[in-house]
């Protein structure tokens, strides 16, 4: 399926964004990139837009269910994306809008999964299933209360967030076109005339 590139670009920029944002090092070559300190910030378009780097143990937008949800949460998330993968292969013939808004939601699935399941062992802080999630973009949309705490900013969040929020506001969007537009024909389908000919009726009337 060739859609799956979706998935796979949108992988491949949340991991290599998040590399540069945190640091790496190749100890086989000798090449260290420091990143960035968490909690440093880098402005961009003054306070509107900013890169700051933290992690979240949680969910995405920085949602913390803690620490004893964190195993299943990965096992949700793998079990979410052999699905929508087995989902996408049987849908293989419906329209892209429906195809790609499900690559999107993979992709940044499986992208925070990443972080969840390898990023405590490759940076030497926790064992597999309990690495954190890496966030650093930060952007000043609104005021606004969520589960009970008040944000004065959107919650820093990640390319993978991004991928997911984009791929289920195209989904409901284009989804909801789709169902009407089926129940509209549906419904013209049924209210239609039916037209009989002559030799119908006559024999219809000779019943």
């Amino acid at each position: 399926m060739r859609i799956l590139f979706v998935s796979f670009f949108v992988i491949l920029i949340d991991q290599v964004s998040k590399l540069l944002v945190k640091g790496f090092s190749f100890p086989i070559i000798n090449f260290h990139h420091n990143g960035m300190y968490e909690g440093e910030r880098i402005r961009i378009l003054g306070d509107f837009f900013r890169i700051t780097f933290i992690e979240n143990p949680g969910m995405a937008f920085g949602i913390d269910p803690g620490s004893n949800f964190k195993f299943w949460i990965s096992i949700f998330s793998i079990l979410a994306s052999i699905g929508i993968i087995i989902y996408m292969y049987l849908m293989k013939k419906e329209k892209f809008t429906l195809r790609f808004s499900l690559a999107l939601i993979l992709g940044g699935a499986i992208g925070n999964l990443i972080d969840r399941l390898f990023y405590g062992i490759f940076y030497g802080y926790g064992p597999l299933f309990y690495g954190r999630v890496v966030d650093f973009l930060d952007v000043d949309f609104f005021h606004f209360t969520l589960f009970g705490k008040t944000f004065d900013r959107w919650p820093i969040f990640n390319v993978a967030d991004a991928a997911v929020s984009i791929g289920v506001i195209i989904l409901l969007i284009f989804h909801t076109k789709t169902s009407e537009k089926k129940q509209t024909d549906l419904s013209e389908e049924n209210t239609a005339p039916i037209f009989i000919d002559n030799e119908t009726k006559e024999n219809i009337s000779s019943t």
